[in-house]
């Protein structure tokens, strides 16, 4: 095979790249970089709100028992999974219908190194998560300046 055999498969190449990217897991940016939803029974709709000294997540989980949520830290990994249980009604003469969602959820969220990880709060009201990450007071980035030579 010669090199313009090689360069013909270019673009057939390009495009499967392209579809291969929409059978993988749905992932989506935020300002914390890449998160990943995995194969759960349902999906919680999140906010990330960026202020000053924090960043503040809402998770909306209506159901959920605040003893069937798991928060986890590892390598600048923030996980939040848990379940929600519904009860069954078996109706005998009449039509049931259920729209929420029942089982396990889970999210994950890559966060930026201005996190300070041992400032990290959780509390849950109303059928909403919310967590605080503060910030350090040290950024990890600065401006470098270049001499000229």
């Amino acid at each position: 095979m010669n090199r313009n055999d090689i360069n013909q498969y270019r673009p057939a190449r390009s495009v499967f790249s392209e579809l291969q990217k929409l059978f993988e897991p749905l992932q989506t940016t935020s300002p914390f970089g890449k998160n990943d939803v995995f194969a759960t029974d349902w999906i919680p709709a999140v906010d990330i709100k960026d202020e000053n000294d924090k960043f503040i997540i809402h998770a909306d989980i209506p159901g959920v028992n605040a003893k069937d949520i798991d928060i986890q830290l590892e390598n600048n990994i923030l996980t939040i999974k848990g379940s929600r249980e519904t009860e069954q009604k078996e109706e005998k003469n009449n039509y049931v219908h259920i729209e929420r969602s029942k089982g396990t959820f889970m999210r994950r969220f890559s966060l930026p190194d201005s996190i300070d990880p041992n400032k990290i709060e959780a509390g849950s009201k109303d059928g909403i998560l919310e967590l605080i990450l503060y910030k350090t007071k040290e950024s990890g980035s600065r401006k470098i300046n270049v001499k000229q030579g």
